[in-house]
């Protein structure tokens, strides 16, 4: 049986001590992804929606805004702690607006878009996150990112006293798969 989306979130704050919230929901997202690639079942069953700001576990979202927070479940299994693992291993330096981004490149969240009106939500469909990540999102897309290795970019960005541009996601992607 599927963990609850405020177990998972609360191991992610666990890990990662002063999660904001954009940053939880993007995690949340990608912790599901990753773990129905890999292990054909969903981490958690609360549903995942396209809203403005990306993905976003909507019930999780309400219940915690309204203070209203069910009790944690308890146990998760090995499977489960890896899958969330592997997630801030490869995402959790990241920020909120740098998951954001991504997110919004992806087709999960572009096709619950595309269908959306503008403030709203729209359900992801589990079965496209699940593809998504057993294509172009999967694991073996390159490796996770180093921080050591993005800490010398910003270095010999902050260097060149240039005028600071955001990089675009093929950018950012073609320079973590190259090691650069």
């Amino acid at each position: 049986m599927p963990a609850s989306a405020h177990t998972i979130a609360a191991e992610l704050r666990r890990r990662l001590p002063g999660l904001g919230t954009k940053k939880l929901h993007k995690l949340l997202y990608y912790c599901q992804g990753h773990h129905l690639a890999a292990f054909d079942r969903p981490l958690f069953d609360e549903t995942i929606s396209a809203w403005d700001m990306g993905p976003v576990v909507g019930t999780l979202w309400r219940q915690e805004r309204d203070g209203n927070i069910p009790a944690i479940d308890v146990g998760l299994g090995e499977a489960e702690l890896n899958t969330i693992g592997y997630v801030v291993s490869r995402y959790g330096k990241l920020t909120g607006n740098d998951l954001e981004r991504l997110t919004h490149s992806e087709t999960p969240w572009q096709w619950a878009d595309a269908t959306r009106a503008p403030g709203g939500s729209a359900p992801i469909r589990r079965d496209w996150i699940k593809g998504y990540f057993q294509t172009d999102g999967a694991a073996a897309d390159g490796p996770p990112l180093d921080t050591a290795q993005v800490r010398n970019w910003l270095i010999e960005a902050a260097a060149t006293h240039q005028p600071v541009e955001v990089d675009s996601i093929e950018s950012l992607r073609a320079r973590i798969s190259s090691g650069v």
